[in-house]
């Protein structure tokens, strides 16, 4: 392990990131033909971020995982389609330092090297669901917070990183056994404030629910507008809004919509999270859309999949048209048992008995997880990421998602394929968002999805 010693204040004023973009929407492309002598784009300066840098540069970004560099190495990783890329996690100490396993200190180097040789933005994220335990401690007094932004500077000059990340899951609440206090978002704000001081050209993000930070009363805050004022945007993360072990029924993991959904499955959308945020002061420039390269799958048996009365039933939000061979299932049908299937070839059986995070035991299972990846190899989608003749089949015209039955596994999946990442490109493109973020850059394949929101937003690329 390496631990992270506090950074000279003079060092992170002094230090300025690269210009790195390669990649522009076509309206910034039309106003600006000549890039600049850097290969970035000739756009006018913010008025709406912290950093200086214009809220009209597109983010085609991804994160990219430590653990699931066998399945992507970083020399595989299509650079030239990306503005950014992100590396998860860094993970906060309570002691004010932030740790990486050691695996991620070797491979963050190859990392950060690989992006700037594409002219790409190297990030780092820091906290995450089982990361988050420390946030709200470190972020509490001004001695804290100033011994927290010495150790996220270390990092940055420690790895020649371009911006950083912070995925805290979630202030003011308890996630993952985390300390919590209502005092969370304002402190987190102070936080940011702070840091932002100490690094003005360094792009800073943060990886948010679909409702803002909540407020010293538990509520979604009203005004979330400082915020905007220090990061240059934040990521929607717009998934995991249902799943095994947390839903009574099977439905979307990152629906687009969910307002035309039945009244009881409206559990939270993209178009609802742009609106609650946006309505609380961050400006839609500054919002991007993290999106889902994987998906979850639910124990269902086949009479609730193949239910005739539910097909008929929920037919007004299914599309009529189905992929040769397949067969209609049903909408939101009830899940088989508590019980996690098993995911993808990636997914592992925990064998349980030892201590999480949290000093819980943990139990026996399935993950339950099927990249998007996972369901091309695995032979249920195609090579263009249609479902194969012979399983069931629906296409969720509200949420913008498929589903696919596996009969002899007894198990749904709701996951997004590239029908699903146009939807959301052409949403980002329409509300004037900043752009998209994948979860993660591993669980595609070939860049269907990728190449998919890319185009239906319109990204065009400098040479």
């Amino acid at each position: 392990m390496l631990p992270l010693a506090l950074l000279l204040a003079t060092l992170s004023s002094a230090w300025a990131a690269p210009t790195m973009c390669g990649l522009v929407p076509p309206s910034v492309a039309a106003a600006s033909p000549s890039p600049t002598a850097a290969g970035g784009s000739s756009v006018p300066p913010s008025t709406g971020s912290g950093s200086g840098k214009s809220t009209d540069d597109i983010v085609a970004t991804a994160w990219y995982t430590g653990w699931n560099a066998a399945q992507l190495p970083v020399d595989q990783v299509s650079w030239d389609k990306y503005t950014s890329m992100t590396y998860a996690f860094a993970l906060p100490q309570a002691d004010g330092t932030i740790l990486l396993q050691d695996s991620d200190v070797a491979l963050l180097p190859q990392f950060v090297q690989a992006a700037h040789s594409s002219n790409t933005r190297a990030m780092l994220t820091i906290g995450g669901w089982t990361g988050s335990k420390y946030f709200s401690s470190l972020v509490a007094t001004s001695d804290n917070r100033t011994s927290f932004v010495n150790a996220a500077m270390q990092l940055v000059s420690q790895y020649d990183l371009d911006g950083l990340d912070f995925d805290w899951e979630y202030p003011g609440a308890p996630g993952d056994c985390n300390v919590n206090t209502p005092d969370d978002t304002q402190n987190f704000l102070l936080f940011l404030q702070q840091l932002r001081g100490q690094a003005p050209n360094i792009t800073l993000s943060a990886a948010v629910s679909l409702t803002p930070f909540v407020d010293d009363s538990g509520s979604p805050s009203t005004d979330v507008s400082g915020f905007a004022k220090v990061l240059d945007y934040i990521a929607i993360m717009d998934y995991d809004v249902f799943g095994p072990g947390w839903s009574t029924s099977v439905g979307p993991n990152a629906p687009l919509n969910d307002t035309c959904a039945p009244a009881g499955m409206q559990q939270g959308s993209a178009v609802s999270a742009v609106k609650a945020w946006t309505s609380a002061g961050f400006p839609a420039n500054q919002l991007v859309l993290a999106l889902a390269a994987y998906g979850h799958g639910f124990v269902v048996n086949t009479t609730s999949a193949y239910d005739q009365a539910n097909i008929t039933a929920t037919a007004s939000f299914a599309s009529t048209e189905m992929p040769a061979g397949t067969m209609p299932i049903a909408g939101y049908p009830p899940i088989g048992n508590s019980s996690v299937p098993e995911g993808d070839s990636t997914d592992a059986w925990g064998v349980g008995g030892t201590l999480d995070e949290c000093g819980r035991m943990t139990q026996p299972g399935w993950g339950g997880v099927w990249n998007f990846a996972g369901l091309v190899t695995g032979g249920f989608l195609d090579q263009n990421g249609t479902a194969v003749s012979g399983l069931g089949y629906r296409f969720d015209t509200c949420s913008q998602t498929p589903y696919v039955y596996i009969e002899d596994r007894q198990t749904m999946v709701a996951y997004d394929d590239p029908t699903s990442f146009a939807a959301k490109g052409q949403f980002i493109a329409e509300q004037g968002l900043r752009g998209f973020a994948i979860w993660e850059a591993a669980g595609d394949y070939q860049d269907l999805l990728l190449d998919a929101v890319s185009s239906a937003i319109g990204i065009e690329e400098h040479q």
